[in-house]
């Protein structure tokens, strides 16, 4: 019993960290835009993102039921396997941000727990109907649906402001981005949050400390909702890097528009139980606010890379916690070795990270590469069917060519003199 207490309380704490990570990781999902924009300051965004994000984390546990009792079979199921499953999706969670890619947090999360219990239990462990229904298929949709909700939205919302004032149209554009970011971080919070409380839940349960099919104790709701709060407050500002002006380059109307789509399709899957990808929403959301605006060009090779990313978080999370579950179910000895190569882990990407630091200072600095990548076939098809944003109208006047015999200098200004 001994043995079992100090396990568990080693994968409370573990779990804990998880959610710290998934705090800094995901930040991005809620205040890139914002923060890329000008909306807000970089440190003013990411506070008032971390203080919602704790009282989101009190408003359900829809969320929390979904991985504590829906996606593994409860029995069988030791504390060993919940901790295996957290060291595979904190090493692809810092792995992720290392390079600056926005990945899911909570793929990360059910593939650890896929990968630990069939090398605990064998595949029978796990409800396939679940991984389907309430993972597989959320994480296809989710990018597409706020994808294109963000792309109408953005032509809806020039449409509406063609005939506003630039300037008052920005500044009120602004304002709610403001008010759409906080309702992402609101959003993350009933979301992400839950994952950590359904996976603390898990373990208690695996280790006789709860009923199966309990509710999340409030200590483990508190301390997740804390746990989250603070990554978010630290910023992962590599990845919001990334998501402000890594993918495309947004103007306010754009990112109002992305993100009250996705917060939107994060809380519809909140309400629903299903464990969403925050971060898949919200990168379908850029991208399709992105193709919104005549002209919004998509950069593809960042885009494909997280793609990538997306493809592998499931099986490499999932490899990682596999062969720590059996390292782990040796013993004591199998458990501490796992925990020092944990450490050392996440001492060694820290440590590359600070070879190029990326902070509130230099979040908007863009790298020369990448920048002037041409618009692709997907870009330049939506493009030319999108109403040009307001403003620019007059502007096409110089791309229609002037009838024949026509003396086009007498309408064109000359040169302002030179001194």
């Amino acid at each position: 019993m001994e043995h079992i207490t100090l396990l568990l309380a080693i994968v409370v704490v573990t779990a804990l960290v998880f959610d710290f990570t998934n705090g800094f990781h995901d930040t991005a999902n809620a205040m890139a835009t914002t923060i890329s924009t000008g909306a807000m300051k970089p440190k003013t965004a990411v506070a008032m993102s971390a203080v919602l994000n704790l009282v989101g984390a009190f408003l359900s546990v829809e969320v929390a039921k979904t991985i504590s009792s829906g996606l593994v079979n409860e029995d069988g199921i030791q504390p060993e396997v919940i901790f295996a499953a957290l060291v595979g999706a904190i090493l692809w969670n810092l792995l992720t941000w290392l390079v600056g890619l926005p990945s899911s947090s909570s793929h990360a999360l059910m593939g650890g727990l896929i990968g630990a219990t069939v090398a605990s239990v064998g595949i029978g462990g796990v409800n396939g109907g679940v991984v389907v229904t309430k993972v597989l298929i959320p994480a296809v949709a989710a990018p597409l649906v706020a994808g294109l909700a963000a792309m109408l939205a953005a032509r809806l919302t020039y449409k509406a402001g063609a005939n506003i004032d630039e300037k008052t149209g920005r500044k009120g554009y602004r304002a709610g981005q403001i008010a759409s970011a906080g309702l992402v971080s609101l959003a993350h919070g009933t979301n992400d949050a839950q994952k950590t409380m359904g996976i603390i839940t898990l373990a208690l349960v695996a280790a006789g400390a709860l009923a199966p099919g309990s509710n999340p104790p409030v200590w483990v709701i508190v301390s997740a909702g804390l746990a989250i709060a603070l990554g978010t407050y630290l910023g992962g500002w590599r990845i919001i890097r990334t998501m402000g002006k890594g993918l495309t380059d947004l103007q306010p109307q754009q990112g109002f528009a992305a993100q009250t789509s996705a917060a939107a399709v994060i809380l519809a899957s909140s309400n629903l139980g299903f464990s969403l990808s925050t971060t898949h929403s919200c990168s379908g959301a850029v991208m399709g606010a992105g193709l919104g605006r005549k002209g919004g060009v998509v950069r593809w090779s960042t885009a494909t890379r997280m793609f990538v990313a997306w493809g592998l978080t499931l099986p490499a999370a999932g490899l990682v916690a596999a062969g720590s579950e059996l390292v782990t179910r040796q013993g004591d000895w199998g458990v501490a070795a796992v925990v020092v190569f944990l450490i050392a882990s996440c001492t060694a990407i820290w440590f590359i990270s600070r070879r190029q630091v990326v902070d509130h200072t230099n979040v908007n600095d863009v790298d020369a590469e990448g920048t002037d990548e041409p618009a692709g076939v997907v870009t330049t098809a939506i493009a030319a069917v999108t109403p040009p944003p307001a403003g620019t109208v007059t502007d096409l006047k110089a791309t229609i060519p002037a009838p024949a015999g026509e003396d086009t200098a007498s309408t064109t200004p000359a040169p302002a003199a030179t001194v």
